[in-house]
């Protein structure tokens, strides 16, 4: 008997830094059947080499819903990568007590 894989398809959105290291705002990815978003994300890892450090901080949403690394994918889900969110530089101001005398 021949065994062979079954794969699925899902779409992957980008957001923030993840546009300029993919290089692209979504693209379809081919996964085994029953992959989990760890599987997803192992994926990432191996193809940017040097950067495995970003994946470990990465929020993942299924179908526009937060997801955790076991659950699983179906064909034609929506994977949506979003990196942490980092801020601008803080203002800092000066009070001073009292009025200001010229």
């Amino acid at each position: 008997m021949l065994a062979y894989s079954v794969w699925m398809r899902v779409r992957v959105l980008y957001f923030g830094v993840l546009k300029d290291v993919c290089g692209c705002e979504r693209e379809e990815l081919e996964l085994a059947d029953g992959a989990s978003v760890a599987d997803l994300l192992r994926v990432y890892r191996g193809r940017f080499a040097g950067r495995e450090g970003l994946w470990d901080s990465i929020a993942v949403a299924v179908n526009q819903e937060y997801a955790g690394v076991g659950d699983l994918l179906r064909d034609g889900d929506e994977v949506a990568l979003l990196p942490p969110v980092s801020g601008g530089a803080r203002a800092t101001t000066t009070a001073t007590a009292g009025p200001s005398t010229p």
